[in-house]
């Protein structure tokens, strides 16, 4: 009986010291996209640069790091005569919830663009934590999208801006992003501070004349005035 509670112990305590569990927030990702649908539940459709996008629930599996991979898809709605084009936007999220990298395709036409993998690690391989890294990682990847996309001669509206619906997503993807249940901290955020009373002024004294006190006015006590003294009875002889 002692070993199993003392297995027991072990047990809650290493539930207790775990390491931070990332997730993302499906219904924060939603609301971000106008709502997930009603009547389908695992999509979001919003206009976006004049064009339609749909965007379905991301399919999320756990990374042998403790952190998570997403893969979101994206459809450029085109109507009911014309054939729906594809995206995929693939993350890698930490344990702590730095981006480790990103990678897109997109389906056009029967061809497919896809992107280079653009990583979020520095120096030492560690992922980027901050939000000033992930805006760069975006920013990177729209744009090696948007080069390719010109190569192949694409001028179509909502499909020119298929790399910006992209760029969208991953932005609401990271907002959506919950370690131990707490958003990770927006860009240009700061730890507010405490409001103080303002100090008095500390305008430096000017330099005292020759004779003058530096003692002011109201810290001398005041003086009292003298009492006169009476002066001295002459008595004369009279005659």
């Amino acid at each position: 009986m002692k070993s199993i509670a003392f297995l027991l112990a072990v047990c809650w305590y290493s539930a207790l010291s775990s390491p931070a569990a990332v997730v993302i927030d499906d219904d924060a990702f939603g609301r971000s996209l106008g709502g997930w649908s009603k009547k389908d539940t695992g999509t979001a459709e919003y206009p976006l640069s004049g064009s339609v996008y749909r965007t379905y629930k991301p399919e999320i599996s756990p990374t042998p790091d403790g952190g998570i991979f997403i893969s979101v898809r994206i459809d450029h709605v085109r109507g009911w005569l014309s054939t729906d084009d594809h995206a995929v936007l693939e993350l890698t999220i930490s344990p702590k919830g730095g981006i480790v990298s990103a990678q897109s395709s997109i389906a056009i036409q029967g061809k497919s663009i896809k992107s280079e993998m653009i990583l979020g690690g520095n120096e030492g391989g560690k992922a980027i934590f901050s939000p000033e890294g992930a805006v760069r990682i975006g920013t990177d990847l729209v744009a090696d999208l948007s080069a390719k996309l010109l190569r192949e001669n694409i001028v179509e509206a909502g499909r020119v801006s298929f790399p910006a619906a992209l760029r969208h997503n991953y932005n609401r993807l990271f907002q959506a992003i919950r370690v131990d249940g707490t958003p990770v901290r927006a860009a240009g955020s700061a730890t507010p501070v405490t409001q103080t009373p303002p100090a008095e002024s500390t305008k430096p004294q000017e330099p005292a004349k020759p004779g003058e006190s530096t003692v002011k006015p109201e810290a001398v006590p005041p003086v009292a005035t003298p009492v006169p003294e009476v002066a001295p009875l002459q008595v004369k002889p009279y005659n």
